[in-house]
């Protein structure tokens, strides 16, 4: 089989019984989807059993977090293509050849992925919408201080599609919710760093990988809908938590190599690393005394353990970072202030954007 087409589940047994039909019909014989569960507790296995009795299933002994359970799951799978994708996204028919189709004729391209639509849940239907999803958009960035932001998509602020980004673009990273990856590329780079558990570890994957001289590109030619929190809600302490320690994670693993790529010398590359890292330590504890003075003490406490588990983690093995200097410039590492911006410009930051990325 070409393509590898695989759901990591964790109790979202619901999701697997809306969504998997569609997307079992729009693979036909084309690809193999499968579904790895991560030790869930919600009857998730038993209804697979069940309802889906031909669908691959790879069950899991523990939940290993999206970093551990897809690596686990992936070793066990033979294909050119495998497709990381969340049981909470619903699809039509094609979503899948044009990203097959991208990577055949541009052999340069390691991973690709999708536009996201948001879905929304209305009186117990869903509903797809035209406007972009917060996890991916249509391919992401980092702005020179190592925050994440998306074609339509900046801070908590979506905007409707509007064929503004129906180009295929060169970006940073595309977003795990559906990503594709050649599988040579995916044991090359060691699968996912595990010392993420979840959250930005796709990005890490992307940008490692383009530091391995491949690109990673956004294909609006193909469109998924996504739910979105269906595992973790984005409200929760713990997922904050997660952002702000692998946000750090991410910076001082890739930065420096990035830096070299660019040209700077190992020792400046280093230097300038460890300057951003201060800086972003200052404005996450600036962050925190907000969120401890506006009475939101749980995700105060959540920003100090990030930064406890950072100091933990950086010391512990990571999936590898190729040597600097064997690439260009990252593409998508873009020397803005996203925040500032967002927050001055409210809704033309999309324009400015469009403006600044064409």
């Amino acid at each position: 089989m070409r393509t590898a087409v695989v759901i990591l589940n964790w109790n979202t047994k619901e999701y697997l019984r809306a969504f998997l039909p569609a997307l079992l019909h729009s693979c036909g014989s084309g690809a193999e989807v499968v579904v790895a569960d991560s030790a869930s507790t919600d009857g998730s296995m038993e209804m697979m059993a069940a309802e889906f009795p031909g669908v691959k299933t790879i069950p899991l002994d523990a939940n290993y977090g999206f970093t551990g359970g897809y690596n686990r799951a992936l070793a066990q799978l033979d294909a050119e293509f495998f497709v990381l994708i969340n049981s909470d996204i619903l699809v039509e028919d094609a979503w899948l050849e044009p990203l097959v189709a991208w990577m055949d004729s541009h052999p340069e391209c390691g991973i690709c992925g999708p536009k996201l639509h948001g879905l929304v849940k209305e009186g117990g239907e869903y509903r797809k919408t035209s406007t972009f999803e917060y996890a991916g958009a249509a391919g992401g960035y980092l702005d020179r201080f190592g925050f994440p932001f998306c074609r339509g998509r900046v801070l908590g602020r979506v905007c409707e599609d509007q064929g503004q980004y129906d180009d295929p673009a060169d970006v940073l990273w595309v977003t795990g919710a559906c990503l594709m990856i050649r599988s040579s590329l995916w044991k090359a780079m060691g699968g996912l760093d595990g010392r993420f558990f979840a959250h930005m570890e796709e990005i890490d994957l992307c940008w490692r990988s383009q530091l391995a001289g491949w690109k990673v590109t956004t294909v609006p030619q193909s469109v998924v809908w996504h739910l979105g929190g269906g595992t973790l809600s984005p409200k929760s302490p713990f997922k904050l938590q997660l952002n702000y320690r692998n946000n750090l994670l991410l910076l001082e693993k890739n930065l420096a190599p990035t830096y070299m790529a660019g040209g700077l010398s190992a020792a400046k590359a280093e230097r300038k690393t460890r300057s951003r890292l201060r800086f972003r330590l200052l404005i996450d504890n600036l962050t925190r005394i907000v969120y401890f003075c506006t009475g939101k003490k749980d995700y105060a406490a959540a920003v100090k353990k990030a930064h406890t588990e950072w100091r933990q983690l950086s010391s512990m093995a990571a999936a590898p970072v190729p040597p600097a200097g064997i690439c260009g410039k990252v593409a998508g590492f873009i020397p803005i202030n996203i925040i500032p911006n967002a927050l001055l410009r409210g809704s033309g930051i999309f324009k400015y954007l469009e403006n600044r990325l064409s």
